[in-house]
């Protein structure tokens, strides 16, 4: 299995048996040891994977480190593992902050199994940052968070490579974060510099009431607009079948209209799965009574159903052979089950699970 796989089985692991992780034991065995080993490090060796590390000029008797990894024979990271339950904070990091400005680790990992959070010395030498800068869920994976993550591996660790990451990565994810700050709740200098070019005179107390509501709603148009262009390019890239092959008479294929909601929903749902699915492997197939989105244009690979030829809309989401249906209110809820229709795309991405057709019929 390659190292996105791995991480992928873990991320499923996280999502099923999560509330069987309470302890601190339990997340070292079920995540941190496998995760070790998807990153190509032999847990079974104690040269190279050392668990309960202590370094004796911490200062501080028996206080141990959970994990350090050691590549040719130097210590280049430290793991520090807390129960499934534990907000991570800066609070966590004292053994790590100790144990860096002692051994010649490079990088130290704080996690709770389901969130990670990467840290090293970019702001002082040999002096942990509390900020850490790389941090991912790994029931969220992205192909992105997986491309920086292999960069950790056995194989491929080099520690130049990873701190001109660890640099782009920190102060990127610092403006993005005051980018949505500023998206939720524009500052007053902001709407000023936003609004100079628009009104004269003086910026009053009455001006930047008026127009903070509209630099909001301006943000989220952009966005709105952005995510529309990108489903509308990807709806272009793929086949988009209205009738059902086994539909026999035109008469009855006449009757079946695709609404602008359906297409819209369908663009959502096809953007969500094309990191598990190939694009072109994700078909729309009209129905009289609900729109379907298979894998593979076959019926017995249900990825998702719109329900929505009457007032209140329902997508039907599956879990093995049974469809369940769920109210929503908005096109955007889609996004609120990511996950679970990407499982379910998984499925068919691996070349397993597929349904009976009696099994989907209802």
């Amino acid at each position: 299995m390659s190292i996105d796989e791995k991480m992928r089985t873990l991320a499923d692991r996280i999502k099923s048996h999560s509330s069987a992780m309470l302890t601190e034991e339990a997340v070292k065995t079920a995540i941190i040891l496998p995760f070790l080993a998807a990153l190509d490090y032999d847990v079974f060796n104690p040269n190279e994977v050392v668990p309960e590390f202590t370094a004796d000029a911490v200062g501080k008797k028996g206080e141990k480190v959970d994990y350090v990894i050691k590549i040719d024979g130097q210590i280049r990271i430290l793991i520090e593992c807390k129960p499934i339950t534990t907000n991570l904070d800066k609070v966590h990091l004292a053994q790590l902050y100790r144990y860096f400005s002692v051994t010649s680790a490079k990088f130290a990992i704080l996690t709770n199994g389901r969130v990670f959070h990467f840290h090293t010395d970019l702001e002082a030498p040999n002096k942990l940052d509390e900020r850490p800068f790389f941090t991912f869920e790994l029931s969220d994976l992205h192909s992105q968070f997986l491309s920086e993550l292999k960069k950790f591996s056995k194989s491929d660790f080099n520690i130049d490579t990873i701190l001109q990451s660890a640099h782009r990565l920190k102060y990127t994810s610092a403006i993005k974060k005051e980018i949505l700050s500023q998206i939720e709740s524009p500052t007053e200098e902001f709407v000023r510099i936003l609004i100079s070019n628009l009104q004269t005179g003086r910026f009053t107390a009455a001006i930047r009431e008026q127009f903070t509501p509209m630099v909001k709603s301006a943000f989220r148009e952009i966005i709105r607009d952005s995510v529309q262009s990108r489903l509308s390019t990807a709806l272009a890239e793929t086949e988009i079948l209205d009738l059902s092959p086994d539909v026999p008479a035109i008469e009855e294929a006449e009757e079946i209209v695709t609404t602008e909601d359906e297409k819209e929903g369908f663009m959502i749902v096809r953007a969500i799965v094309r990191e598990v699915l190939k694009p072109n492997r994700v078909i729309m197939r009209d129905q009289k009574s609900y729109c379907g989105i298979l894998a593979d244009n076959n019926n017995r690979k249900p990825i998702a159903r719109l329900h929505f030829n009457r007032s209140i809309k329902y997508l039907g989401l599956f879990d093995r052979d049974k469809e369940e249906r769920i109210k929503i209110d908005s096109l955007d809820q889609i996004y609120e089950y990511t996950d679970r229709l990407r499982a379910t795309a998984r499925i068919y991405a691996e070349g397993n699970g597929i349904k009976s057709e009696e099994a989907v019929a209802n």
